[in-house]
């Protein structure tokens, strides 16, 4: 839920407005006021639901699964190797109670050896991380040029002024909600290209 949260926000930031594929009009000179435009009983803008989007849009929940696993297998090496790392240590404090080595210099080569293990050890969950987070970029970029390309072309006809991300409103009538066709049309596409 996290990482929805995360592409939520990140999503919502590039899809506050999707402008139509039409010229703004010009300004009026300063000494004529614009005229009013008439839309008759409805306003030419709709809204999207990202989170309903993201939750049900197949590509960002593959993306999201690939993520996971992603992090999962990173998290299970970076714990097998603290294991062994960790039973190396056990057995270098039994050798110490134990007084088993040889020389003070054995012991202080062990100690050195045990530490740069650990730095090692941090240095690798640090790279994973990083490497992590970089592809979490990648994906969320990724979804967010499919949604933000695909809200372009389904307004290529102009029908709509604006669409807002209902995330950034106070309050806007539901009957200005596209998600469901936008989650349907983008899961059609997706299934195209998946099965290529």
């Amino acid at each position: 839920m996290h990482k929805y949260i995360i592409l939520s926000f990140c999503t919502a930031a590039m899809l506050t407005v999707a402008s139509c594929q039409q010229p703004a009009p010009a300004a009026a000179p300063d000494n004529q006021t614009a005229a009013p435009v008439s839309y008759g009983k409805n306003l030419p803008i709709a809204y999207v639901d990202i989170d309903s989007l993201l939750t049900n849009y197949n590509l960002a929940r593959d993306l999201n699964e690939e993520m996971l696993t992603r992090q999962e297998n990173a998290r299970a090496s970076v714990n097998e190797k603290g294991r062994k790392l960790e039973k190396e240590m056990a057995e270098f404090e039994r050798k110490v109670k134990n007084n088993a080595f040889l020389s003070q210099d054995r012991f202080e080569q062990e100690q050195q050896r045990l530490l740069k293990q650990q730095q090692e050890l941090q240095t690798y969950a640090q790279q994973l991380e990083n490497e992590l987070l970089q592809e979490q970029q990648k994906m969320l970029a990724q979804v967010t040029d499919s949604i933000t390309n695909f809200i372009k072309e389904y307004n290529k006809d102009g029908k709509y002024e604006v669409i807002l991300n209902k995330n950034s409103t106070l309050f806007i009538n539901p009957a200005y909600n596209i998600t469901g066709d936008i989650i349907t049309l983008l899961n059609k596409r997706y299934s195209k290209i998946s099965k290529k």
